[in-house]
């Protein structure tokens, strides 16, 4: 398929629904698929996506414009982890005035791949930020999605003392930069009912911010060969007028033979490397799954088998004995590839992603050293922010700087 046209599980993600509901509205006419003349499938064009009412974003023309930076730009980053996020946000153009990180094998990796950088390996509740006041352009941080007790009274800064969050806040409250860029999962938004999230826009109100509607972001938008999704939650001091406007999805979806073979995102092929394997009594029942299937794929006794007494809940536990297809993104990487609710298996051979396949699926440069044993690895990368969809964020960021900058109203 062409960049104009979208398979029924590309479609689906596009819209945020399920197949069943694309079938549906196949069926009722409201939105009519196209059938390929061969083998029947069904797909979807640019043209009926871009005019569907329910498209959740408007297709970016494919040469706009990248935004420079109309000075030098830095940042600070909180839990820092491997560096996906920094490395985005510095192939942007920013320069990191400081990253802390607590994990010692991020530290490492961290320090490894970028000994210049200012990397911090400290809890970061004995951190004083107070000497970078009115030095920071811009602060991020993937913190912790941790919930508040309520006692019938609007959450205040006080009120979340011993969560990350408030570290978090902290550090913006002794810094006061022009922008705060918070990510998290997708959970928070369902978390505590809600409550955590609205705890946490209360509290940066409080300090001074006043906070954008968080937005869901899916990576397979922005570059990255995964359906991976990250909430970003967006802060700009309230003395600040400027609007920010969040990445314009890109028309190119990428896959997973996008990210390990040679072509667009990558000039050669993965390079080998370490990786889980799978026991021989797994790698027998995995051998049985075709590209794209899942544990549902197997024949029915070896379903059974496998399941035990999930065989027979409901849900459709598609992560299990789960391989990747070529053709489509990778799943969301977890910190384990031969995890049983979460398996990540080759295309073609029987075994989980190696480290330096699961750091292209996540947009790392094949140069981007891991430290620690294979599983530490894993975990740093599982964890990790895409490098592509950060790099788009920190072009957002440097689109406000710059108007910020234009119209004088600068820092503190």
């Amino acid at each position: 398929m062409n960049d104009e046209v979208f398979t029924l599980n590309q479609t689906a993600d596009i819209l945020s629904v399920t197949k069943e509901t694309l079938r549906r509205w196949d069926n009722s006419g409201k939105l009519k698929a196209i059938r390929h003349p061969i083998n029947n499938y069904r797909y979807y064009t640019k043209q009926q996506l871009s005019k569907f009412e329910q498209l959740m974003f408007k297709f970016e023309e494919p040469h706009r414009q990248i935004p420079h930076a109309a000075k030098s730009y830095n940042s600070v980053e909180l839990f820092a982890g491997a560096g996906g996020l920094a490395l985005g946000f510095e192939q942007a153009g920013f320069s990191p005035l400081l990253l802390n990180e607590i994990d010692a094998y991020a530290c490492k990796t961290l320090k490894s791949n970028r000994p210049h950088w200012n990397v911090v390996h400290s809890d970061i509740r004995l951190i004083d930020f107070s000497p970078l006041n009115g030095k920071v352009d811009v602060l991020t941080g993937g913190f912790p999605c941790q919930s508040f007790s309520y006692a019938g009274k609007k959450l205040g800064l006080e009120d979340a003392r011993g969560t990350l969050f408030f570290e978090y806040a902290r550090a913006i409250k002794e810094t006061m930069p022009p922008i705060c860029i918070g990510e998290n999962v997708r959970g928070l938004l369902t978390h505590d009912q809600g409550r955590t999230l609205s705890g946490m826009i209360n509290i940066l109100d409080e300090i001074g911010y006043r906070v954008l509607e968080p937005k869901l972001l899916k990576a397979i938008f922005f570059r990255v060969p995964q359906k991976r999704e990250r909430l970003i939650i967006v802060a700009i001091r309230k003395d600040i007028k400027i609007p920010f406007k969040f990445p314009q999805p890109c028309p190119r979806l990428y896959t997973v033979k996008d990210a390990l073979k040679a072509g667009e995102l990558y000039p050669n092929d993965a390079p080998n490397s370490s990786g889980s394997k799978y026991p021989d009594w797994k790698k027998k029942i995995m051998d049985m799954v075709p590209p794209g299937g899942y544990w549902r794929d197997l024949p029915l006794d070896v379903q059974k088998a496998y399941m035990k007494k999930s065989f027979f809940l409901g849900g459709g536990k598609t992560g299990i004995a789960r391989r990747m297809s070529w053709d489509e993104p990778s799943l969301t990487l977890t910190c384990n590839p031969a995890q049983k609710q979460t398996e990540r298996c080759h295309p073609e051979e029987t075994r989980p992603f190696t480290v330096r396949e699961y750091a292209r699926i996540q947009t790392f440069p094949d140069d981007w050293f891991f430290a620690g044993s294979v599983s530490q690895q894993y975990k740093q990368i599982g964890n990790a922010v895409p490098v592509n969809l950060a790099y788009e964020i920190a072009q957002s960021v440097i689109q406000f700087l710059n108007c910020l900058h234009e119209k004088g109203q600068g820092i503190k």
